[in-house]
């Protein structure tokens, strides 16, 4: 099994999905979960491709944290 972060982001009128380790493969969708099953397909047939091809697999390196902030740090502003 291979296993690769999906980036998703809102674009203006959709969504895009990459993944880092997959340079080239994207997806869109009209709602996220259109641009999830899309990635999911893109991956896929990247995969075959590259299997098709004898290429190496990428190997998974890119993970993802969130980050939190304190919001009193959003409203203060520095001389």
């Amino acid at each position: 099994m291979y296993r690769f972060l999906v980036v998703i982001e809102k674009a203006n009128n959709n969504y895009s999905a990459y993944s880092p380790d997959l340079p080239g493969c994207v997806a869109t969708g009209v709602t996220r979960e259109d641009a999830e099953k899309n990635m999911y397909e893109a991956i896929e047939m990247h995969i075959h491709g590259l299997i098709e091809d004898n290429l190496p697999i990428p190997e998974s390196k890119s993970f993802a944290e969130y980050v939190a902030i304190a919001e009193k740090y959003g409203s203060e502003q520095t001389a």
